[in-house]
């Protein structure tokens, strides 16, 4: 009876540590995310604060791998976070881990790892990403985003897209097409973050979470630097 007790006392302690250290894995991905924001929103040519301030959501997803999947395949794990209030105009809220998983990409990032950030750009692309798997390009319009300090000369780009998407590799930074690659709510990460189940929607539009401490200096960088949705108004309804 006793070594039965010692070795249930074993098991539940192995089952916490390993718990412990998925949701410390989790936090380590929100942050890394937040970290990846900052310096590419420091970069003299970023992402025009037009196009920033107009987004609904932006999708954060730290260097992303070729060859997670097999050959010439790509995988990588980051991030939604997106404004709160019915139609898009309050503060930025807690954040959805989300994974990137596509063929397409594997060609152009080579064999660096690759930091990503996607602008999701109206309430339809948003909506898409909260209940379902999208297809970049085929589900949701997709766009290389333009970068610099406005988006003037873009109009036609910025119109058409749903999501705007970005590339840092190699210290470079440029719009980079991911037509073909797919998103989608990451779960079981944010099981793991959150310590219970819930969906993209029920994080990011339910308000079910407060904004964990591991996304407390993104959430604030958004805040600060895009305090205001500057979207048209019909957009939004």
């Amino acid at each position: 009876m006793k070594k039965f007790i010692v070795c249930l006392i074993t098991v539940l302690i192995s089952s916490v540590a390993a718990f412990a250290a998925n949701d410390e894995r989790e936090a380590d991905r929100v942050k890394d995310a937040g970290v990846v924001l900052k310096e590419i929103l420091n970069i003299p040519d970023d992402i025009p604060q037009d196009l920033l301030d107009k987004a609904e959501c932006v999708i954060i997803l730290p260097s992303v791998k070729k060859g997670a999947l097999g050959i010439g395949g790509s995988f990588g794990r980051g991030i939604m976070v997106c404004r709160s209030g019915e139609h898009y105009k309050g503060k930025w809220g807690a954040p959805a881990l989300y994974a990137l998983e596509g063929i397409s990409i594997g060609f152009q990032i080579g064999g660096q790892a690759t930091d990503f950030v996607l602008l999701v750009m109206n309430p339809k692309g948003a909506q898409s990403l909260l209940y379902s798997k999208v297809k970049l390009g085929a589900d949701a319009s997709a766009a290389a985003g333009p970068k610099g300090r406005t988006a003037e000369g873009a109009t036609d780009i910025v119109m058409n897209a749903e999501i705007l998407s970005y590339s840092r590799n190699k210290g470079l930074f440029a719009g980079i097409s991911l037509e073909g690659s797919t998103l989608r709510s990451d779960g079981s990460a944010n099981e793991k973050l959150y310590g219970r189940k819930l969906t993209a929607k029920e994080i990011i539009r339910g308000g079910k979470v407060g904004i964990p401490p591991s996304a407390h200096e993104l959430v604030s960088l958004l805040d600060k630097k895009s305090p205001v949705n500057k979207s048209e108004p019909k957009s939004l309804e």
